[in-house]
């Protein structure tokens, strides 16, 4: 069972319950270009990540087969009091791993290369939960080996790993203020509000994911002050409204320092080394300004009302073949899957671009609306069962009524 994945239509409806409340307290808390390119890049590691978890998942099964120090009978964790007490320890030392996972990605430079895309919204709201990395899989799985090796079942982790995600949803919210003595144990919408923020004295703090504990004994702990209100954010801005660059965005100024430093420890060190440090000759070279975060201004580019409303309405045609994709996966479609996860991937890609109102973000949608839709339509009418004559037309439609409006904005 995929909890995840039973959860969308929860996510879904609170993102849209949170923004009603947004807009009817005019708080301010919601920008409908940040809302959507953190719903990108959330659907993006979604369908990525149905063909990238497979190295975790295999790698994960060997250990289990090969390693394991204690072989749990699957039957251990049952509903007796015993086996509740086996699901609150595997679900407390998931934690554990992931606090560390955590706070080292906040503290290498590689690992940081793939956690930054959850904290690059300068907005902090439900939306925000959804925005995830696609580059996890890489590491990801390395911080949560040692409980295959202690022997848990893998669908006992993998559940309480699921629970461990679902329950950082909710502490996304401005809309909860400070919850007392619950504050001091759990991670909550106050302590998680501290470790989204680039202000000094929150940076690098409140790593936890259920319990908020580990930071207490590990230093990493800081409270929320209504004398330090949160600016969220990274001290590098995206500045941009791009799904795929917000997942390379690191890579690629790690690597053209790699690229550019003369020493050879240098270009093979800087990936493993404390976030924010550069070989001396690239400080030299290439310096970089201090942020000031009194200067701090949120990205806002301007669009056209009609601009901003076509984006708004190719974002549910998005929404719709996420759908489609899921239930492909879902009855287990998995290779036939691919092409229209090309086609939502590049459907992405051009709403990051027009939400910009980037010179040439007209005539890239034009390109994948003439010539990459119906390359991607033919190449799925090879599967009788996912294209057929109504779907066809349907689409037409589609193409025909987006090119309209399109060219009247």
């Amino acid at each position: 069972m995929n909890l995840i994945a039973l959860a969308v239509p929860f996510f879904i409806l609170s993102v849209l319950a949170e923004f009603l409340v947004d807009r009817w307290r005019r708080t301010g808390y919601y920008r409908s270009n940040d809302a959507i390119n953190s719903i990108s890049a959330g659907t993006l590691s979604q369908t990525t990540g149905y063909f990238t978890k497979v190295v975790a998942y295999t790698i994960w099964a060997f250990v289990l087969s090969n390693l394991a120090l204690i072989d749990m009978d699957r039957d251990w964790f049952d509903s007796s009091t015993g086996g509740i007490l086996l699901w609150v320890v595997a679900a407390v030392l998931w934690d554990f791993c992931y606090y560390w996972k955590h706070r080292l990605g906040h503290e290498i430079s590689i690992l940081w290369a793939a956690h930054a895309v959850h904290h690059q919204s300068e907005e902090y709201n439900l939306s925000t939960a959804l925005r995830q990395s696609s580059s996890d899989f890489l590491f990801g799985w390395i911080f949560y080996l040692p409980l295959f090796v202690i022997g848990f079942p893998a669908d006992v982790l993998v559940t309480v790993g699921a629970i461990n995600l679902l329950y950082q949803f909710w502490v996304h919210t401005r809309f909860i203020d400070r919850l007392g003595v619950f504050d001091r144990i759990f991670v909550t919408p106050s302590n998680h509000r501290v470790h989204h923020a680039q202000n000094g004295p929150y940076i690098d703090k409140n790593y936890g994911g259920i319990f908020v504990v580990w930071d207490r004994i590990f230093g990493t702990f800081a409270e929320e002050s209504y004398d330090e209100p949160v600016i969220f954010g990274v001290r590098k801005p995206l500045a941009n409204w791009n799904p795929v660059w917000a997942n390379l965005q690191v890579y690629n100024y790690l690597w053209f320092d790699a690229v550019k430093t003369r020493h050879w420890y240098d270009k093979i060190g800087l990936w493993f080394r404390r976030t924010g440090w550069r070989p001396a000759d690239m400080e030299m070279a290439y310096p970089k300004p201090a942020m000031e975060l009194s200067s701090f201004r949120k990205f806002d580019p301007p669009i056209s009302r009609s601009r901003r409303r076509y984006v708004i309405a190719q974002f549910l045609v998005a929404m719709g073949m996420t759908l489609f994709i899921y239930d492909l996966f879902a009855n287990g479609e998995t290779i036939a899957a691919l092409i229209p996860c090309s086609l939502l991937w590049v459907h992405l890609y051009a709403l990051g671009l027009l939400s910009e109102d980037r010179a040439y973000a007209s005539r890239f949608e034009f390109v994948r609306l003439f010539l990459i839709v119906p390359i991607g339509l033919i190449a799925m009418s090879v599967e009788p069962m996912m294209i057929n004559i109504e779907d066809g037309a349907a689409i037409s439609i589609y193409i025909l009524v987006s090119t309209i409006w399109l060219k009247r904005n």
